[in-house]
């Protein structure tokens, strides 16, 4: 049995007339078909979290996105709770503001589908693009959205240069000025060993990331480890691309190696399916084979730091159609039910483990950690 849905602390119940969210029936639709295979359950169960979408004209790339956040419990509970009140940045709010709102309607609400209305119209007012009924890049979407949510619930911290002591160069993590739950769920680390091949004198550099953007190495089928490998491979810069060596005061050819020396509770990877070569682009629809559990990433940590190499997946966004144009969907593990359901902005769906493996994967959503399942705490 679902649980009953919490209710709300005074702080969410009481919102401002024009954040007020448009709650759509059953009935709503959207202007795309159904992908193959994502067929919506009639008589679907309503679980807290397990709730569509209302595409607002072309805006499936936007609903797939929140999807995906929504299935972030960490993240979910510290809007639900009202943790994110306190952090606020008085002159850049609106975004997480309408974000909790969403977020709360998503997981507590009792209605089919929620329309993400004022979400898009916060984060409008600051990059038109969005508000626009064209297709936009899940991708660089969720971008947009994390870093917004970061500028407006960040904390400013002394800064350091990076961890001194027995921790060697290659390891070491530098220390950020500025953390919030952003940065404490999505932000790694990776460490770049940059060696000339004149003088053999090794440099780092540190290089934080939020999504790590994967090359696609074949195109018939691979596996999402030979992606892992592909990008943490030693790379030669030679040619136009040498690196001016300090030591031999001129450019010379170079070695560069990546790791990662701060992992992620939540990583995030993006498969680079859209190829340009000049004026050429195309879609690469190989078929990435990706664990749904115990994705080791061992192999690319930096040995010190690797207490929580395994991860787990909790989320998937799927791109169908072609470069100019196509559908997006979502894939996510809900934490109460522990099942997958299938997003396709308002049908939602539960579907077996075995229906999330597709050739379709564009975006991946793994966390080291399980989920609990996000709680409101009411001040008394």
């Amino acid at each position: 049995m679902c649980q009953p849905p919490t209710p709300l602390p005074a702080v969410l119940r009481t919102r401002p007339s024009h954040f007020r969210l448009r709650v759509c029936s059953a009935e709503c639709t959207d202007p795309y078909d159904t992908p193959p295979g994502n067929e919506a359950s009639e008589n679907q169960s309503h679980f807290q979290g397990v709730t569509g979408l209302r595409n607002l004209g072309n805006t499936c790339y936007m609903n797939a996105i929140l999807q995906c956040l929504c299935s972030i419990s960490p993240l979910v509970e510290y809007f639900l709770s009202g943790k994110y009140i306190t952090a606020l940045q008085k002159d850049c709010s609106e975004v997480a503001t309408a974000f909790a709102y969403v977020m709360t309607d998503m997981w507590l609400g009792d209605s089919d589908c929620v329309s993400p209305e004022i979400f898009r119209s916060a984060l409008g007012n600051l990059y038109p693009a969005f508000m626009k009924k064209t297709q936009q890049d899940a991708q660089e979407f969720l971008i947009y959205v994390l870093n917004e949510l970061h500028e407006a619930l960040k904390k400013y911290h002394r800064r350091r240069s990076c961890e001194k002591g027995s921790v060697p160069r290659c390891c070491r993590k530098a220390i950020a000025n500025e953390t919030s739950i952003i940065t404490r769920l999505f932000e790694g680390q990776l460490n770049y060993s940059v060696t000339c091949l004149t003088c053999e004198n090794c440099t780092y550099k540190n290089e934080v990331f939020t999504v790590l953007s994967l090359p696609i190495p074949s195109e018939a089928q691979c596996s999402l480890q030979d992606c892992l490998q592909c990008f943490f491979q030693q790379d030669t810069l030679t040619w136009n691309n040498r690196i001016h060596c300090s030591f031999c005061e001129t450019k010379q050819e170079t070695a560069v190696r990546a790791s990662i020396s701060k992992a992620p509770k939540t990583v995030i990877f993006h498969l680079k399916r859209f190829d340009i070569l000049g004026t050429m682009k195309r879609k690469l629809r190989t078929n990435i084979h990706y664990p749904l559990t115990n994705l080791d990433l061992t192999p690319y940590i930096c040995p010190i730091f690797r207490k929580h190499s395994k991860y787990n997946l909790c989320a998937v966004v799927n791109h169908f159609g072609d470069l100019d144009g196509g559908h997006y969907t979502a894939f996510c593990k809900n934490s109460v039910t522990h099942a997958w359901y299938s997003f396709d902005d308002t049908r939602v769906s539960e579907i077996p483990d075995t229906s999330v493996q597709t050739a379709t994967a564009y975006l991946l959503f793994y966390s080291c950690q399980p989920f609990s399942i996000p709680t409101q705490k009411c001040k008394s």
